[in-house]
């Protein structure tokens, strides 16, 4: 079946895509895509050990990204899609970025930023959760499988 253009799953399609990229470099496989207007503006996956930088997730890179396409820091007007659920470093840099709404795969039942603080989140920030969860769950399941092989 297709996928609607412009759904949430559409763009979550999207992030698994930057996440497939991520194995490919040996990174953990998490994914993001920053959409406005129905457009993605920012595509981006973990760096963190291809720069050596423990704060090179998928979703700080593609905040820097989409300000620098929108030449500003906010991103009130986007909707960021990312295949786990962001940490609380994640979350409180999209705080800043005061981003209209995020939509994540997979919950992270370790690290995410809901097993602390649910309100790290700009007040305005719309959260949808559990979009394509079983592939956005398998892809870390398959990779962190692999390695433990």
């Amino acid at each position: 079946m297709d996928t609607p253009v412009f759904s949430d799953a559409y763009f979550m399609k999207e992030a698994l895509k930057e996440a497939e990229k991520a194995v490919e470099r040996d990174e953990v496989p998490v994914g993001a895509v920053i959409v406005s207007n129905n457009m993605i503006i920012a595509r981006a996956h973990n760096l963190t050990e291809t720069l050596n930088d423990t704060t090179a997730h998928a979703e700080m890179q593609a905040f820097t990204a989409a300000s620098g396409y929108l030449g500003g820091k906010y991103l009130n007007d986007c909707a960021l899609y990312v295949t786990l659920e962001p940490c609380t470093m994640c979350a409180g840099a999209a705080y800043w970025t005061r981003i209209g709404k995020i939509v994540w795969g997979a919950s992270d039942e370790k690290l995410g930023f809901t097993l602390t603080n649910k309100n790290l989140l700009h007040p305005r920030t719309e959260i949808i959760s559990g979009i394509m969860e079983d592939e956005c769950s398998a892809i870390l399941k398959n990779f962190f499988g692999k390695k433990r092989k």
